[in-house]
């Protein structure tokens, strides 16, 4: 069983010989996620050009603790549910993600979820300029072209996700839907179902304006398989909605609170950082 986790004893800095499977791309790989942008450092680049999304909210199927976080499992790469609804109505729409880096592939939401810290100002795995914010939310896609996620996770260019810095202030309706639901899900294992339509355009910020690199899953088994564009405008939600994620458990009754779920940048490695010239 894999024991990696955030601990002092399991945690980021541990993962490359932690007990149970231990992953040593953690400290050898060349493009592990995530990183701190250095912003007089990005490459202002001209092709690169508007991202293309579309998702459809009634994809949005279940939300989980896994035990290092919260996660929505979204319904994209087909299921018995949408044969039988294609019989009676129209399936639900494939949702997808083009353009920007990922030229004229496609690819499709998996699951969203989010890291954060104890405390406000701490808790975003990415940093900008040294800055961290108090959470990221990640939208994780797979290239369609491998067929699913699984064959796709572990491929160069098998896995886009897009990130979101998050910050305490205002209230965010669509993260409020999300508060309703953690509050069943406590402990590590609980699932419940998601009824009323979640839309994750929502979480986009308002400006699409974005850094992008070639990296890694932030978590093992850490495939060097992510092309990630992180918006530059963060995200706000209010200080009780935090404290929904905060509340949530590693474990069951007994365990920690799940807080400071994070991994700290990694070296750049000679990776370049680049942003649309247009936005």
């Amino acid at each position: 069983m894999e024991k990696w986790g955030y601990g002092g004893d399991n945690g980021p800095s541990m993962w490359h010989i932690v007990e149970g499977g231990a992953y040593p791309v953690a400290v050898e790989g060349n493009r592990q996620s995530p990183i701190d942008v250095q912003t007089n450092k990005v490459e202002v680049c001209d092709e690169l050009g508007e991202l293309k999304y579309m998702y459809d909210p009634k994809n949005c199927m279940s939300v989980e603790n896994t035990g290092s976080s919260w996660k929505v499992n979204v319904n994209s790469d087909g299921s018995r549910i949408d044969a039988l609804l294609s019989c009676i109505k129209k399936p639900r729409e494939k949702t997808n993600l083009s353009g920007g880096p990922l030229g004229n592939d496609k690819y499709q939401l998996a699951q969203f979820h989010a890291h954060w810290g104890g405390e406000n100002g701490r808790g975003s795995e990415h940093t900008v300029d040294g800055k961290m914010f108090s959470a990221e939310l990640h939208l994780v896609h797979y290239n369609v072209k491998y067929g699913s996620f699984g064959e796709a996770a572990d491929k160069p260019d098998g896995l886009a996700v897009l990130g979101m810095l998050i910050k305490v202030g205002a209230e965010h309706a669509e993260f409020g839907k999300l508060c309703d639901l953690l509050r069943k899900i406590p402990k590590k294992g609980d699932k419940v179902d998601i009824c009323a339509p979640m839309d994750p355009a929502n979480f986009l910020p308002r400006n699409k304006s974005y850094y992008t690199y070639e990296g890694s899953l932030t978590t093992p088994p850490l495939f060097e398989s992510v092309t990630w564009i992180l918006f530059k405008q963060p995200i706000e939600v209010s200080q009780a909605q935090i404290r929904f994620m905060r509340d949530l458990k590693f474990g069951d009754d007994h365990s920690e609170r799940m807080c400071d779920n994070y991994r700290p940048p990694c070296p750049l490695k000679g990776r370049v950082v680049r942003t649309p010239k247009w936005l």
